[in-house]
């Protein structure tokens, strides 16, 4: 089961980064296979000006297109998705998230900014046809701590959230492969699509 870990953070390392990781990090612990991609790492003229004939563009959007799930992460600035995820997301068809499980990531310098996952991601995520946007977490700068010697700590509200989120999401994952005609709600309750 493939799952893309995709990166809209300009800086490296990041708070954005380091949460990704560790979702990755618990993905692979309940035997999931991922890959990562950072927005940042395309060539910056090529993204703005929607260069497709650029071969790294062309691998990246490819990238998105063979995985079944999606762990999007982005900081957030001035109340959105940074612009650097933006101009990514624009290079997608407009089905480019379809048949795809997704689950956004954030993080911010205060609460302030929680909602601006569902108020300005969640409408993009969907309007590419996503077949699930799972519920957003959002963690602030204290939430999680970094240290060179133990790694990232996460509070410990954001971390019951974090696993609330991965089991939910390779539970839909697990799903799908049984069941391709349904789409999984957070409980992982199937929902049958009419025909």
């Amino acid at each position: 089961m493939s799952i893309l870990l995709l990166s809209g953070s300009p800086a490296a390392p990041s708070s954005t980064g380091r949460l990704l990781d560790h979702v990755g990090d618990k993905l692979a612990a309940l035997g999931h296979r991922y890959t990562r991609l950072n927005v940042r790492d395309l060539p910056a003229k090529a993204l703005l000006h929607a260069d497709f004939a650029d071969l790294a563009l062309k691998r990246a959007v490819d990238a998105v297109a063979e995985v079944e799930a999606i762990v999007i992460a982005t900081p957030i600035y001035k109340a959105s998705y940074t612009g650097l995820l933006k101009a990514f997301l624009d290079l997608l068809p407009q089905d480019g998230l379809k048949d795809k499980l997704v689950l956004p990531l954030a993080t911010g310098g205060s609460q302030s900014h929680m909602l601006a996952l569902d108020y300005a991601l969640r409408p993009v995520l969907h309007a590419l046809d996503a077949r699930q946007v799972f519920t957003s977490i959002y963690a602030t700068s204290q939430q999680l701590t970094w240290s060179d010697v133990s790694g990232l700590t996460v509070d410990q509200a954001i971390a019951w959230r974090v696993q609330a989120g991965v089991d939910a999401l390779s539970a839909a994952l697990h799903a799908q492969r049984k069941q391709p005609d349904q789409i999984f709600v957070a409980s992982a309750q199937p929902v049958r699509l009419a025909r």
